[in-house]
């Protein structure tokens, strides 16, 4: 099946792009194959009038809005190549069917690379999170901890101290120097050299952690910075520029989130080096337009 535009991934940036295709009166298909980065939590939050709302039941909404557009179509599946063909490019799906677009925007997210610790992964998006935005409320005025895992940690722990007491742990990585333990002494930071070893608590509460050293700590909540990796191999397999961001590399793209390569725009957490919902959307938003100006210009 041929089309103006595929939207591979269907999640916040997926289908804010194509939103706006159909918008525009353009033929454009979504492929989605389920797997959004939030799928773990259980509400997305600090979304504009979907605080609340589960990711499961914003993309069944956003499909069942795009389907009233006649020139879109959400189709379910994992798409496995991608390339240029002629003056456009053809994707195949696991079910075997090729589709084919003059333009591509891509939109497969990142995956979570998480610290090997017993219990933090079935606790991930619950009680064990990284964005205090969109999962600190829930866990407000309890006691935090943050788990260093890059540099980036010390400042995440300086931040937190707002919705509750704070634990800094090491993890013998990432020790504060004297100005960044000055910043999270005066923010009232406990630092704590002993790593963690053990989540306590029946998942996926968290009662305490086990230290290195036989101690335990009571917490509530804990923040990890994971490291994150492209979802899909679809961007490299296209030839697409990456940069580095704050957690791992996205794909480089301007303004108008076009790539490196003509025609392949992306969007979302892939593209974006400070991620949350709204970014996402708002990303998708842009490339959907600037792929179709792109349409209607010859770019």
């Amino acid at each position: 099946m041929s089309s103006d535009v595929i939207v591979i991934g269907g999640s916040f940036a997926g289908f804010s792009a194509a939103m706006q295709l159909a918008r525009g009166q353009q033929n454009v298909i979504v492929i989605d194959a389920g797997k959004p980065r939030n799928r773990f939590s259980e509400a997305s939050h600090g979304f504009f009038c979907l605080d609340g709302f589960s990711p499961s039941e914003i993309r069944r909404r956003a499909a069942r809005q795009l389907a009233k557009y006649p020139t879109a179509r959400v189709i379910e599946g994992l798409v496995n190549s991608a390339k240029q063909e002629g003056d456009g490019f053809s994707v195949i799906v696991d079910s075997g069917e090729t589709y084919t677009a003059a333009k591509l925007i891509l939109a497969t997210g990142l995956r979570d690379e998480l610290p090997d610790l017993p219990g933090l992964a079935e606790r991930w998006g619950k009680t064990v999170i990284h964005c205090p935005y969109c999962h600190g409320y829930e866990l407000r005025n309890r006691q935090l901890g943050v788990m260093a895992t890059g540099p980036l940690s010390t400042h995440q722990a300086a931040i937190i101290p707002d919705w509750g007491p704070t634990t800094y742990f090491t993890q013998d990585q990432q020790s504060p120097d004297l100005e960044q333990t000055h910043l999270l002494t005066s923010r009232g930071v406990v630092i704590e050299t002993s790593a963690v070893v053990e989540i306590m608590g029946e998942t996926p509460s968290i009662t305490g952690v086990r230290l290195a050293d036989g101690r335990t700590i009571p917490l509530e909540g804990l923040y990890v910075g994971p490291k994150a990796r492209m979802a899909s191999p679809l961007a490299q397999q296209l030839g697409c520029e990456f940069e580095e961001g704050p957690m791992g590399p996205v794909v480089k793209v301007d303004d108008l989130k076009r790539t490196s390569v003509a025609g392949v725009f992306a969007a979302g957490d892939m593209s974006n080096k400070w991620q949350n919902a709204t970014l996402a959307s708002a990303s998708g938003v842009m490339a959907g337009t600037a792929a179709h100006r792109a349409l209607m210009f010859g770019e």
